[in-house]
């Protein structure tokens, strides 16, 4: 049924009634956030302003772990949550229709260890959010100046500088120990004193790093039971969550791990500083057009990791 010209819908901000709908289903702000590819601030805001023009004092109620819908969440979440559906069932029969559904690629290049431990356990929701762009990654160390290909987007260390390319921050790190727990329990490890009785898990590239750390801590001539050198970082990190041994590990890198209880800092206090991880993208004249949601993804995700 069509409306007449007069009627004039008395429709809640759309954007709220999406962060609400995605915050009930998720039972989580910060799991809404990052579907939605904004902060967990951003969805509390937009609940509050539903809740604010609704003229309902809650629509969630805060657990300890998530949330959960009040009453009034439950009623409203029955009628939008099948609304939203059917807007965005007849969104993909229109743009089937129209012939939109061609994907654009995006060629992305990143580091290794970043895109194992970082980038690929979050690239589905890019996917789910942007089914129209299909990213085709691949890995490497080398400088953005000694790449043989050309990439839209190129993910390394930074802040650096690159004739041709805008900079853009992804996610902070600082390195600082990190095992299993059961190694943790089974050594224990209640003072650093305690890691001259443990496997030390080195990285080929970054041989000073350990010293670095026992340095800072104020244990410069401690001397591990033994070592372990490996050549990436992603093999010490899984070489941790095995139990083998006390890996350096980078923040952004085993923050999955750490939140999941995989790992644990058993030295939390000390930590080294790092290079954070930038996204590097040509200048506006020759930029892919994905790249822009590309890159406020990336922001997004950095930014939920950043919180966590």
């Amino acid at each position: 049924m069509v409306p007449s010209p007069g009627h004039r819908r008395l429709l809640p901000p759309l954007n709220a009634v999406r962060a609400f709908e995605a915050a009930a289903r998720h039972g989580s702000f910060k799991a809404a956030a990052a579907e939605l590819a904004v902060t967990h601030g951003a969805v509390s805001r937009q609940v509050a302003l539903l809740e604010e023009w609704l003229g309902v004092p809650a629509l969630f109620r805060r657990l300890s772990r998530g949330v959960a819908l009040t009453p009034d969440g439950d009623a409203l979440l029955a009628e939008c949550g099948p609304a939203l559906d059917r807007i965005a069932a007849a969104a993909r029969q229109h743009r089937a229709r129209r012939g939109e559904r061609a994907a654009r690629v995006l060629r992305v290049n990143a580091l290794a260890t970043f895109s194992l431990r970082w980038l690929l356990p979050r690239l589905g929701l890019f996917r789910e959010r942007y089914p129209g762009i299909e990213v085709r990654l691949t890995t490497s160390n080398a400088p953005i100046d000694g790449l043989a290909e050309d990439y839209d987007v190129v993910i390394r260390g930074g802040p650096d500088s690159f004739l041709g390319f805008v900079s853009h921050p992804v996610v902070g790190e600082r390195r600082l120990p990190v095992c299993s727990p059961g190694l943790a329990r089974r050594l224990a490890l209640n003072s650093i004193a305690d890691l001259e009785g443990v496997t030390l898990l080195h990285v080929a590239t970054m041989p000073r790093l350990w010293r670095d750390w026992l340095t800072e801590a104020g244990h410069g001539g401690l001397q591990p039971i033994a070592t372990l050198t490996l050549d990436h970082f992603y093999l010490s990190i899984q070489a941790a969550i095995d139990g083998l041994g006390v890996a350096m590990g980078p923040t952004a890198l085993v923050g999955d791990e750490l939140a999941s209880g995989r790992l644990m800092t058993p030295f939390p206090a000390v930590s080294l500083p790092a290079r954070s991880y930038f996204a590097y993208v040509p200048q506006a004249g020759r930029a892919n057009p994905a790249s822009g949601a590309f890159l406020e993804w990336l922001a997004a995700q950095g930014a939920v990791a950043a919180g966590r």
